[in-house]
């Protein structure tokens, strides 16, 4: 996301039998004194070979090269053999040293670790028959928000205990929950003076934004994971590919570590402000293995879960924000209507069915999905501009109850 090198030349060659200057061939001129063979009781006396002096001083320079190279080594070798002689002193051994002084000053101020120290006394493991997540405690008598997933098995009267980070445990009870926001509200029994957790703004988020996530992943109770918010305004349907437009989420994206068991506990800023409830993973299909994540987690924007649970804790009912119409993805982009409820926001604006929506305030809509995200993320009676083809609509939203099962 090489090529290759000849064999190397020696440099030397080699006298072979019968090749010129080999063992056993005469040298010299026929019938003439040579350099090899003289008449018997003769004194040969040989001349010196003409000095070649270009040469000479070729083989002089590479003879001092030897020498000089030679003479380095030797110093190397020497220096070496010293500082080895040299540092034959005592020996330092890191087993025997002692720990270093402990810890004692605060945590750095907009600092993981500081967030956790802040945020982790107020998540609590929710422990279902079957399954666990997490939860959010927002009052000291006992309030805790979490999904609708995490505790819907219990609905029907299951046993349902929250686990604090001291290890306490107490039993709960659902006050409310809604199943199209996927939010639930608990209340954990015989309990008070709670650390609470500071709620914060979703709509302020940028993308890029430092988030820290704290839950129960796979049972691992007490988990801090970080990462930033890598999308906003992101349609998901909480129920995954096979789930309805009844369980769009308008989500916050992360790439902080979120995996089963996280769903409930919050998403938190660097000041330790829960921003998001983490309720989603985007996960390859793997079929017979659960579910890990990958780096893409969703969250509910605090702002809609503030405004659900106020409900929840109060009604024990949540309303939902609704425009009145039925819409389906249109070929060329956008929301397209094909039914208009009698009586609804939608009606009321004028909108009839066919119309295609391609824009809420100033948020593109490019599929029916994001029109029904878009929506639920304002609150009821709020007016919002629609681009419907080539006009604006003025639309005050309506709102519906929301029925569980």
């Amino acid at each position: 996301m090489q090529g290759s090198a000849g064999q190397p030349s020696t440099g030397w060659g080699s006298a072979q039998p019968g090749a010129p200057g080999g063992p056993g061939v005469q040298q010299g001129t026929p019938g003439q004194p040579g350099p090899y063979y003289a008449p018997p009781g003769a004194v040969v006396t040989q001349a010196p070979p003409p000095r070649n002096r270009g040469r000479g001083k070729v083989v002089a320079g590479v003879t001092a090269l030897v020498l000089a190279v030679g003479g380095v080594a030797g110093g190397v070798g020497g220096y070496i053999g010293y500082q080895a002689a040299d540092s034959s002193g005592p020996v330092t051994n890191a087993l025997n040293a002692p720990p270093p002084a402990q810890q004692t000053g605060s945590a750095p101020a907009g600092s993981i670790e500081q967030v956790a120290q802040k945020v982790l006394p107020t998540v609590v493991q929710v422990q279902v028959s079957g399954g666990a997540g997490s939860g959010i405690v927002v009052s000291s008598d006992g309030l805790v928000l979490t999904n609708n997933h995490v505790v819907e098995s219990a609905a029907a009267g299951g046993a349902i205990r929250v686990q604090f980070q001291d290890g306490k445990r107490a039993a709960a009870k659902i006050v409310g929950r809604d199943p199209t926001s996927d939010l639930a509200v608990l209340k954990a029994d015989g309990v008070s003076g709670l650390p609470t957790a500071e709620l914060g703004s979703s709509g302020d988020l940028r993308i890029g934004q430092d988030v820290v996530a704290v839950g129960s992943p796979f049972d691992l109770n007490g988990t801090v994971t970080s990462g930033i918010v890598s999308s906003l305004n992101r349609p998901v349907r909480a129920g995954g590919e096979d789930g309805s437009q009844a369980t769009v989420l308008n989500a916050i994206q992360t790439d902080a570590a979120i995996n089963p068991g996280n769903s409930g506990g919050p998403l938190v800023d660097m000041q330790g402000r829960v921003v998001g409830v983490n309720s989603a993973i985007y996960s390859p299909n793997r079929q017979g293995s659960q579910a890990g994540s990958v780096g893409i987690g969703f969250a509910i924007p605090i702002d809609q879960a503030k405004r659900t649970a106020k409900e929840l804790s109060e009604t024990g009912k949540a309303t939902q924000t609704v425009l009145g119409v039925q819409v389906t993805d249109n070929q060329e982009g956008g929301a397209l209507v094909r039914e208009v409820t009698a009586g609804g926001a939608a009606e009321q604006a004028g909108l009839k069915p066919g119309d295609v929506i391609t824009r809420l305030g100033d948020r593109p809509i490019d599929s029916s999905d994001a029109l029904v995200a878009a929506v639920r993320s304002r609150a009821p009676g709020e007016k919002v501009q629609l681009t419907v083809g080539s006009r604006t609509v003025e639309v005050t939203l309506g709102s519906q109850p929301v029925e569980t099962r």
